[in-house]
């Protein structure tokens, strides 16, 4: 008996329901393929996209140079209230998703930013932000240093719940529309060790609060699953021991202390015991939550690349140069002005370097940072969380 013929239309239609059922398999099985409508954000300066800008009140005078020029000459060619000449991670990050320039809370809460739409995210994080509260600073007697009360990761979450009935209405809504955000957990952390070194504390000292600021990131990350996250990325802490301000102000007397890139081994180690913490943590509630995607940022190694490397990235100056100030960090008799005074003038040309003010990276460094987080191999597990063009 001769096989019945099978017509072109039918063909065509069984191709195109392969095509949608192959596509389904990998929207659901891979993130990479996944795309995200909005960006919520919290953490501290180095993904503040101009709260500061927007706060009067509280602003301390060790920060409010960042309003200043050179800020932002680079891309935005005026001050935004980013901590560096230009673009930060979560920018370059957001324009790979497809979505806006993240806008900050406190000038869509102020009736500053009048063009925000509640669902393409919002920017919560803030310069000088602690994961922990004020109050623990206080108990403990360490509220010598600036520390920006208002801005724990704490009072960021609360700012988000105050939005939320902006965003959605009822908690399906909410869980659908938060389900297809991507949420940047940090970085966060990272000053509530910096003001234990300013403080004059030890490494050891800094070791013991570690698992007091791993449990409020872990906290907040479970607050926002309960709200409907689906997708969040959380980053560790940079390669500090290579960081201009830590080598000019933490110098050791002893070479050993010194890798062979320059940087100070005790602060890298302690950034790494920091991370592989974080990390555990991370993969604890990713067992409790197998239906969430929880993505570590590796920040760490996605920098210190740089600092090994330099030329390899284009940087032609050293990690004892910084842009803005000007100076070099082997000169301690050299007083180095925060960027930002008036009569400061920058380098002419901010690609070249690694540090934008001595603390903060430069548009460049912040670029091939976000390069290796979309384009592996720092994040874990390894996930292409992008949807569109290439930085």
């Amino acid at each position: 008996m001769a096989k019945p013929a099978v017509s072109s239309s039918w063909i065509w239609f069984l191709s195109v329901a392969a095509l949608i059922h192959m596509r389904t398999v990998f929207s659901s099985s891979s993130t990479s393929s996944r795309c995200y409508t909005a960006i919520y954000s919290f953490g501290d300066s180095i993904a503040d996209t101009g709260n500061i800008y927007y706060d009067t009140e509280h602003i301390p005078s060790s920060t409010s140079m960042v309003l200043n020029p050179p800020y932002g000459e680079t891309f935005f060619h005026y001050p935004t209230g980013r901590y560096s000449d230009g673009r930060l991670i979560i920018d370059f990050l957001a324009e790979r998703i497809g979505v806006p320039l993240l806008k900050p809370y406190l000038g869509i809460k102020k009736g500053k930013i009048k063009t925000w739409n509640s669902l393409e995210g919002v920017n919560f994080a803030v310069g000088g932000a602690a994961a922990l509260d004020a109050s623990f600073f206080l108990e403990k007697g360490l509220y010598d240093v600036d520390v920006p009360a208002s801005y724990s990761l704490g009072v960021q979450l609360d700012w988000f719940m105050d939005l939320l009935p902006s965003i959605c209405n009822s908690s399906s809504e909410c869980k659908e529309v938060l389900g297809r955000s991507l949420f940047l957990v940090g970085e966060i952390g990272g000053n509530d060790f910096n003001y234990l070194f300013q403080l004059g504390k030890t490494i050891e000292e800094a070791m013991t609060y570690v698992p007091l600021v791993i449990n409020k990131i872990s906290w907040a990350i479970n607050k926002l699953i309960d709200l409907g996250a689906q997708t969040l990325v959380v980053p560790g802490n940079f390669a500090i021991g290579c960081n201009f301000f830590c080598l000019k102000n933490f110098p050791s007397s002893d070479m050993e202390d010194y890798d062979e890139s320059g940087c100070l081994k005790p602060f890298n180690n302690f950034a790494d015991y920091y991370n592989k913490q974080l990390l555990a943590e991370l993969n604890r509630l990713q067992e409790l939550h197998p239906d969430v995607n929880i993505i570590y940022a590796d920040y760490y190694h996605a920098s210190l690349q740089l600092y090994q490397s330099p030329e390899q990235f284009g940087f032609t100056k050293s990690i004892l140069d910084s842009c803005c100030p000007l100076g070099n960090a082997n000169n301690h008799n050299v007083p180095l002005k925060h960027c930002g005074e008036p009569g400061l003038i920058s380098c002419n040309d901010p690609s070249q370097y690694i540090s934008w003010d001595g603390v903060h990276l430069t548009e460049a460094a912040y670029k091939w940072i976000a390069k290796g987080l979309l384009e592996g191999p720092f994040t874990n597990p390894k996930n292409g969380f992008s949807c569109n063009s290439d930085i």
